[in-house]
């Protein structure tokens, strides 16, 4: 499990394009026969791609969160970005088809992640935060989902929100999670842009082909940067800085977001004659 540890707006400011990227990318997410994570000390939120292939992988508590097992004090969601799994929560078999997502409640000490088919193995993507309460175990589908399109095709953002795990389909302590999909012609993500100081956020990109990127701007509002990303890499955003993105083609992400509150629509927009 890779170590991410806080950032100050103040440092991020001063970085060049390699330090932005150690910083905030994590470039490698799924690793064929592994559960890859990466730990991130804003909000305590753990984040990666397991990638079961021969065998099933075990999710394991290390050294790096102190408890008996991974979810002792910890809840879980995922969303299958590859071929058809299943995910075994102390016996309880699921059964996690593309595009389908599962939540996972605080207390379950054995998981367990397996494909159908080792040769097109399921890719879930996994985003953990701390919990207090335990909530039940749940599979959520596509079309479950609460779904909302935005944009308009003269600003280049209609885009299609899949919000999985939210408190209108089913409780949670603090994880939100969903899916956005670009339609075709759209490039934009999230923009105009805003910030939340109550929680922090993280995207993974994909549905990109190896030639096109998206151009992921963080910052300050008066102080924006960006990241290439490319298929399949996460960004962290803290909570001080914006999250907006811009592709060469359509694309979709998956947004999770821990904090405060899980008010999706508590945000500080930035106006557009503000942003630089």
């Amino acid at each position: 499990m890779e170590i991410r540890q806080p950032i100050h707006s103040a440092h991020a400011k001063t970085l060049d394009t390699a330090g932005l990227r150690e910083q905030f990318l994590v470039g490698t997410v799924f690793v064929e026969g592994e559960i890859s994570l990466t730990y991130s000390h804003i909000d305590r939120i753990i984040f990666g791609g397991v990638v079961p292939t021969q065998a099933p992988l075990a999710l394991a508590a290390g050294k790096e969160l102190g408890v008996d097992f991974f979810l002792q004090r910890r809840e879980l969601g995922l969303i299958n970005l590859g071929q058809a799994g299943k995910v075994t929560v102390d016996g309880e078999v699921h059964d996690i088809a593309h595009r389908e997502a599962l939540y996972i409640g605080m207390g379950a000490q054995h998981v367990t992640f397996e494909s159908v088919d080792a040769t097109a193995p399921a890719q879930f993507y996994v985003n953990s935060t701390p919990a207090h309460h335990t909530y039940p175990t749940r599979k959520v589908t596509l079309e479950e989902a609460e779904q909302v399109t935005l944009g308009n095709q003269e600003n280049g953002n209609v885009r299609t929100i899949n919000k999985y795990i939210v408190p209108s389909v089913l409780p949670t302590c603090q994880l939100t999670m969903g899916l956005t999909q670009l339609h075709p012609g759209s490039l934009w993500n999230t923009m105009p842009c805003h910030t939340h100081e109550r929680r922090m956020e993280v995207y993974l990109y994909f549905d990109m082909t190896a030639d096109n990127v998206v151009f992921h701007y963080m910052g300050e509002p008066t102080e924006t940067r960006h990241i290439v990303i490319r298929d399949k890499q996460a960004v962290i955003s803290p909570s001080w800085s914006i999250h907006s993105g811009v592709g060469t083609a359509a694309y979709s992400f998956i947004w999770s977001m821990c904090g405060e509150n899980q008010t999706f629509d508590d945000m500080d927009h930035v106006a557009m004659t503000d942003i630089r």
